[in-house]
């Protein structure tokens, strides 16, 4: 379903400034992508942390998104708007929790996330379909970012040396 492109002047409204990932999601074109670059300086600032506090704030960024992704879609009037990028944000994060730090891990885990977000496999589609509001949005990419990090940290373990 092809909808509508949300007005640059839609950021101007708090809640759509963070559900459209501080504008990413107004991105002509895959938006999913440019909300989860948009994840990386969150990343960024986040990957300092201990384990203990980037869970937190994470586990924070997801209940908050639930709402966020939830008001969003209801003043867009489309349920899961393709602008709508939160949830590639906080499945980014899932993606990355205890990753070691270094460019290559950034860039491994924003392909792994992006794919799985764009796969959907089983049972994230189910997921997608069956579940409403901003719960809906929000729970496919944080098992996407789930199966990515599995991915992810089998990779760390297996070729450590590209971590280093």
């Amino acid at each position: 379903m092809k909808v509508a492109p949300i007005p640059m002047t839609a950021i101007k409204d708090p809640v759509l400034f963070l559900a459209l990932g501080f504008g990413t999601g107004l991105a002509r074109f895959a938006p999913g992508t440019f909300g989860t670059l948009a994840a990386i300086p969150v990343y960024w600032f986040m990957q300092p942390l201990s384990v203990l506090y980037y869970a937190i704030l994470t586990l924070l960024l997801f209940a908050v998104g639930i709402f966020l992704c939830g008001s969003a879609a209801r003043k867009l009037g489309v349920h899961d708007h393709s602008g709508i990028v939160w949830d590639e944000i906080v499945g980014y994060l899932i993606t990355m929790f205890l990753t070691p730090a270094g460019i290559g891990s950034i860039v491994l885990g924003f392909v792994l996330f992006r794919l799985f977000d764009i796969w959907k496999p089983w049972p994230i589609s189910w997921l997608d379909a069956k579940v409403s509001g901003g719960l809906g949005i929000m729970v496919d990419d944080v098992l996407a970012g789930i199966y990515a990090a599995v991915v992810l940290q089998l990779v760390v373990f297996l070729l450590p040396d590209l971590f280093v």
